[in-house]
């Protein structure tokens, strides 16, 4: 009895270790080069990705364009990504964690609601102008709202790890195989009002 107490002690300082350094692992190298690259040149290391923005019409929905590992295999080990998020008039990101970074929010131009929900349910709500900064800790729920009526808004995001992740609140409540049952359940609610909920998120054809 003994013996399974240890080990269960272990185990679970092991699982406490892995969490405590769960994150974007270091490198012993300058840099991983991508895979299938002949030629490692100035070219790894270039994203032009973003390039579509300029001169481009304003989006008519919220819209992100993001420069994770994902997109730009040169931050693989380099623990940095980054996004610009453009809000249309009225336009919200909803509710979403990233698991696995903080995320610092630069308001390029216009106005935003912003806000994140800690462990003890506390909500932190800020109004950011354009020139201001704003941090979104690891993991939490937050959002962002363009609630001006006449400017939209652009803002530029970055996160301390090459893929930082993005879980939807709404998607992943509700257009997942979640049974329909349950969910009514945990909301206080009936099958009938989930179902509503679910068609209403659900991707138009």
């Amino acid at each position: 009895m003994e013996y399974k107490h240890k080990l269960f002690t272990l185990a679970i300082a092991f699982i406490a270790l892995r969490m405590a350094m769960a994150g974007d692992p270091d490198i012993i190298f300058d840099f991983i080069v991508p895979p299938n690259t002949t030629i490692v040149d100035g070219n790894v290391f270039t994203f032009t990705g973003m390039r579509v923005l300029v001169d481009a019409p304003f989006p008519t929905t919220f819209k992100v364009l993001k420069a994770s590992m994902a997109e730009f295999p040169a931050l693989n080990g380099q623990s940095v990504s980054s996004a610009v998020l453009q809000y249309p008039v009225g336009s919200v990101n909803p509710p979403h964690t990233h698991p696995r970074s903080a995320e610092l929010l630069f308001l390029v131009g216009g106005s935003l609601e912003v806000g994140f929900v800690d462990t003890t349910n506390k909500l932190f709500t800020q109004t950011l102008q354009a020139g201001d900064f704003f941090v979104f800790p690891k993991g939490l729920v937050h959002f962002q709202y363009n609630s001006d009526a006449k400017n939209p808004a652009v803002a530029v995001s970055a996160f301390g790890s090459a893929s930082a992740g993005t879980v939807s609140v709404p998607s992943t409540v509700f257009n997942t195989s979640i049974d329909d049952g349950i969910l009514a359940k945990s909301f206080k609610t009936d099958i009938a009002t989930i179902q509503k909920i679910k068609a209403g998120l659900s991707p138009r054809a």
